[in-house]
C-alpha cells in the first residue's frame, strides 16, 4: 500500500481502474422524445461508429460494447431511459461509458440528443387539430 501525506494507507489501484477512471463518461439529461425513441436513437448512433448496440434484458436499456481502446481488452456503455419522470412526456437519460474512444463518442451522443431535442422542440405541435 502506499501512503499520503499523513502516512495513511491509500489502495494500490491497477492500471485498468486508472484508465476506467480516466476515461469515464457519466451523464444524464432530460428528453421529451419517448423512452423507446432514445434507446432507438442511440443503437443507431453507436452501430454508425462501430460499436456493437442493442437492447438489454432490462426493460429501456440498451449496452454498447466495443473493442479494445487503449489498454483495456474490452469497452463497455449503457444508456437507460425512464418515461415520464416529474411529469408526462419527459422521459431521464442516463449515460454511462469507459474508454479512449468510446467515453468522448458518449458525450457526442449527449449532445445529438440535446440537439434533436431542440429541434423536435422548435417543429410546431404535431398534434392533429379537433374541429370545433
Amino acid at each position: 500500500m502506499n501512503e499520503d501525506a499523513t502516512n495513511a494507507p491509500l489502495p494500490v489501484t491497477s492500471p485498468w481502474d486508472e484508465e476506467l477512471r480516466r476515461t469515464a463518461f457519466q451523464k444524464k439529461a432530460v428528453s421529451r422524445m419517448a423512452a423507446g425513441e432514445v434507446l432507438e436513437l442511440a443503437v443507431a448512433f453507436f452501430a454508425e461508429r462501430g460499436y456493437r448496440a442493442g437492447r438489454t434484458g432490462r426493460p429501456n436499456q440498451v449496452f454498447v460494447m466495443g473493442k479494445g481502446e487503449g489498454i483495456l481488452p474490452r469497452v463497455t456503455g449503457e444508456i437507460s431511459a425512464r418515461a415520464d419522470v416529474g411529469r408526462p412526456g419527459v422521459t431521464l437519460v442516463t449515460l454511462d461509458a469507459a474508454g479512449e474512444k468510446l467515453g468522448p463518442a458518449m458525450a457526442e451522443f449527449y449532445q445529438h440528443l440535446r440537439a434533436v431535442g431542440r429541434r423536435a422542440a422548435a417543429r410546431p405541435s404535431e398534434r392533429p387539430e379537433t374541429p370545433a
